[in-house]
């Protein structure tokens, strides 16, 4: 622009200076180039503070005890235009408060120190957990505020795009949905029904929410990447990790330029596992379906064009949502769970009778107890013993499968009743008919996500994308505190058959309001 403006007063002289005037003609020229250097500084300046800048940080902070199969992070991008300032911050742990190894009080102090040291606003400071179970350092409050600080400490002119992943191959919908309406999940924690009780499966969400952070030159800075599912694959040695998320973050980071931080969002991933969750023929290892969400990321990332872009918007409300009387939900499963009890009947046989006949009976179905001819030399006799035989080991196998199927719904009946009565006691002691939960909503560009604290099934965030006057919208659950699951109100009428339903404090109406809520924080972005 200097330049531009220079060759204009060239122009202006050459039209009004004349061979009788150069005196006053030159002294007139340096006035208005000082004039012109003036104005040229001022719009660079301008120009210089209209420019988003972005800085990124990252610091180990995993456990020093046990074994270590990978690394855990914090990792921190600070982004900052001429009146707003803001961080999003991830970690490799499994929640911002209530379970693991962040306390409670965690998120409040950090904010304090941030604002008070940075000057960034507690509002503006949105920490997300992966939710992955890795165990990590006592000191997280202190190193959450160091990659902050780095980040903030290295601020440069930015460009960012957004764009969309998708990878379909590395989750499944947890909800099982039984021919008989009822809903049952996948867990470790107990069994699954028969087979043949299963009706379908819920959805998932394979959309990868991606904001890609160039510098002024084009090298990547940071990529931002939002996705739903549990990380809770585990590692083949069973060490510690920071789980697939950790290792799509570490592919990225590595096939992009030196320095690149990936953050990665936890989004609506309540009700979605890792697929194969319960396979129990190949060990555990979710450095596989890392390396697929990485990759599938990385495809989307290099899709993108950064450009320069200075809109950066946080908006924020806390909300009151109704807790849940869990009474007489625990007073139907208690007596669920004495009905299952009293259907329990005698048999005959035990696991070691039991487990042979089984073997027999499916190798060599019309024959099993002996060869073929024992039979036909029966029925020559005109008797039928072996055959009588094989009805009463049928009748007694299938009591035993009764009693074992009977057992493997009191197993989940069980779990999820004590789950109930933790939230349904602590309530209770808290007085608090209410939960106040704060959500917030982030503009960077066209980047635009929306939080909130609690384990969001996976219905919550579709909804919410489709609704959403943004056509780039992601939403991310695990965010600045933590309120267990919530299930949608329909999931809810589900009573005790799966850990969404039964670990949970909202009651059925919270989905309404906050979805209403949410929709219109959108609206003000």
């Amino acid at each position: 622009m200097m330049n531009t403006t220079l060759t204009n007063l060239t122009d202006h002289r050459s039209r009004f200076c004349t061979n009788d005037q150069p005196s006053r003609c030159s002294r007139g020229m340096t006035m208005l180039l000082i004039a012109a250097a003036l104005v040229a500084t001022l719009l660079n300046n301008t120009a210089s503070a209209a420019t988003l800048q972005a800085g990124v940080g990252k610091v180990d902070v995993t456990h020093p005890d046990g074994l270590v199969n990978d690394r855990s992070y914090v990792r921190a991008l600070v982004l900052k235009n001429e009146t707003t300032t803001a961080a999003i911050v991830t970690i490799d742990v499994v929640a911002i408060g209530e379970i693991g190894s962040i306390g409670n009080d965690y998120l409040a102090k950090v904010r304090a120190r941030i604002e008070k040291e940075l000057g960034i606003p507690p509002t503006h400071v949105i920490i997300n957990a992966s939710h992955c179970h890795s165990r990590i350092c006592h000191d997280i409050g202190e190193r959450t505020f160091q990659a902050v600080k780095q980040a903030a400490d290295n601020l440069v002119p930015a460009r960012v795009g957004v764009g969309h992943g998708h990878e379909d191959r590395v989750s499944e919908n947890r909800r099982l949905i039984m021919k008989d309406g009822t809903q049952i999940d996948v867990r470790h924690a107990y069994s699954l029904p028969p087979d043949e009780e299963v009706a379908k499966v819920g959805p998932i969400d394979p959309e990868i929410g991606v904001l890609r952070v160039d510098r002024e030159d084009g090298r990547t800075l940071a990529v931002v990447y939002n996705f739903a599912c549990h990380p809770i694959q585990g590692a083949q040695n069973g060490g510690n990790t920071a789980d697939m998320t950790g290792f799509s973050s570490k592919v990225i980071e590595e096939n992009l330029d030196p320095g690149t931080v990936a953050l990665f969002v936890q989004g609506c991933g309540g009700d979605i596992n890792p697929v194969f969750y319960k396979d129990v023929d190949h060990p555990r290892n979710a450095e596989p379906l890392g390396n697929m969400l990485g990759l599938s990321t990385l495809k989307a990332v290099r899709a993108i064009e950064t450009k320069p872009d200075d809109r950066l918007k946080v908006v924020s409300e806390n909300i009151a949502l109704p807790r849940s009387d869990l009474a007489t939900r625990i007073f139907d499963m208690e007596a669920e769970q004495l009905r299952l009890a009293g259907s329990l009947g005698g048999t005959s046989l035990n696991l070691k009778t039991f487990i042979p006949l089984v073997v027999k009976y499916n190798v060599a179905e019309e024959f099993p107890s002996y060869y073929s001819h024992a039979y036909l030399l029966d029925k020559a006799r005109g008797r039928n013993d072996l055959s009588k035989l094989d009805a009463e080991n049928r009748r007694n196998m299938q009591n035993y499968i009764r009693n074992i199927h009977t057992m493997e719904k009191l197993t989940r009946l069980n779990t999820n009743l004590r789950l109930l009565r933790k939230h349904h006691a602590r309530g209770y002691a808290s007085g608090n008919r209410t939960i106040d939960v704060e959500l917030a909503g982030l503009r960077i560009g066209d980047f635009v996500l929306t939080t909130f604290p609690g384990e969001l099934t996976v219905q919550i965030g579709l909804n919410l994308k489709k609704v959403s006057p943004h056509k780039h919208t992601f939403v991310a659950g695990y965010t600045n505190g933590y309120i267990y699951y919530c299930p949608t109100a329909e999931q809810l009428k589900n009573v005790g058959n799966a850990q969404e339903d039964s670990d949970c404090l909202v009651a059925p109406e919270w989905q309404k309001m906050y979805e209403d809520k949410a929709a219109e924080l959108l609206q003000a972005l």
